[in-house]
């Protein structure tokens, strides 16, 4: 794979993650319900990178003239949990829904907001202000200051704004550039991609000669902890309650090619992880030569070496932990992978990561 095709790759990558979008499948609240017999739900297909209050314009007409007299102060319920509508609505979809369910089938309210569980918010303006006030968190961690974001222009900011709303990838590239946001460059991964003998010569020699690159990644990561004694994610108890979810902000360093998805999480969830799981850490660039000489001898592996791998790595976490699932924009990807890449390519548009785990554990764990 050359680099030109390389960087096409991650381009299509994030054409993927654009374009991502739930179909959802809207229900009035019965106790909103005016009329007999009670309206049909309405079907909507919601970007991954949008927020729930967003969609009310859409979903209003659907209900309007069958709401009891009131004031509007909307908000969502999944199977009787409000969703917090400052988090993008594929991180809920990939967070609540153990077995993706689709279309997903959440419900409206137009009264009784809960604000003893969720924050105010009034509309578009509530979500482009949380939108931005993110961004600025997230230029802080990466350049040490939001100088960027304080001084964009309106127009720049109303566009990059427009473009989050419509989807417009071109767009929010052409004026997020101008922020300078750069994370953590992922070298290493096209060259892993490369089984020739000059590739690899080329990380050999890298990792003997070339400084060791450093990065700052904004990240979020949810934490799902399920206590059951089951054997498939889709037979876990439903959450009822965000005291259930654990909620991490913060930072990933990326230190060096070799940061893998595994190294991250690891990172942000020590105390799952067993002491020797050190080791793998200390071998990567090793274990990295020999599977690309491997990859020489063998057109591919088998899934039983897949396996092998997988068990191995499962092995180094805590005895009473076990990662069930990892999900980042719908996607289960490989803990192999070199994590700079994940950012550049699986980001929203705030520029923070978003990661979902669910883990089976024997007894709840505080974070």
């Amino acid at each position: 794979m050359t680099m030109d095709e390389y960087k096409a790759a991650g381009n299509e990558a994030q054409q993927y993650v654009w374009a991502g979008a739930i179909p959802l499948q809207i229900h009035l609240h019965d106790s909103e319900v005016t009329t007999l017999p009670p309206p049909s739900p309405a079907l909507i297909l919601a970007s991954r990178f949008g927020y729930l209050p967003l969609l009310v314009p859409q979903i209003k007409p659907f209900f309007s003239s069958l709401l009891p007299p009131g004031v509007d102060t909307v908000w969502f319920d999944y199977k009787g949990l409000p969703l917090k509508w400052y988090i993008p609505t594929g991180v809920l979809f990939d967070l609540l829904c153990a077995e993706p369910e689709r279309p997903w089938n959440i419900t409206v309210h137009f009264r009784g907001y809960p604000g003893n569980l969720l924050i105010p918010c009034e509309g578009e303006e509530s979500v482009k202000w949380n939108f931005i006030n993110a961004l600025k968190e997230a230029a802080y961690i990466i350049n040490g200051n939001c100088k960027n974001i304080m001084n964009m222009s309106q127009s720049d900011q109303a566009e990059l704004w427009l473009s989050v709303l419509k989807g417009r990838m071109e767009v929010y590239h052409g004026v997020s550039s101008k922020l300078k946001l750069e994370v953590a460059g992922d070298e290493f991964s096209f060259k892993l991609n490369s089984s020739s003998s000059k590739a690899l010569q080329g990380i050999n020699d890298s990792n003997a000669t070339a400084p060791t690159r450093t990065g700052r990644i904004p990240v979020r990561l949810y934490l799902r902890s399920i206590v059951e004694d089951i054997d498939h994610l889709e037979d876990s108890h439903i959450v009822d309650n965000w005291d259930k979810i654990s909620y991490i902000n913060h930072p990933v360093e990326a230190n060096g090619n070799c940061f893998t998805l595994y190294d991250a999480v690891k990172a942000l969830l020590p105390e799952l992880f067993a002491d020797k799981s050190s080791i793998y850490a200390n071998q990567r660039v090793e274990e990295v030569g020999e599977e690309l000489r491997s990859e020489e001898a063998s057109s591919s592996a088998g899934p039983e070496d897949t396996a092998e791998i997988s068990s191995e790595r499962a092995g180094s976490l805590s005895d009473n932990a076990e990662i069930k699932l990892v999900r980042i924009q719908g996607i289960e990807p490989k803990m192999e992978i070199p994590f700079a890449w994940i950012a550049n390519n699986l980001m929203n548009p705030e520029h923070y990561l978003h990661i979902c785990v669910y883990i089976k554990i024997r007894e709840p764990i505080n974070i």
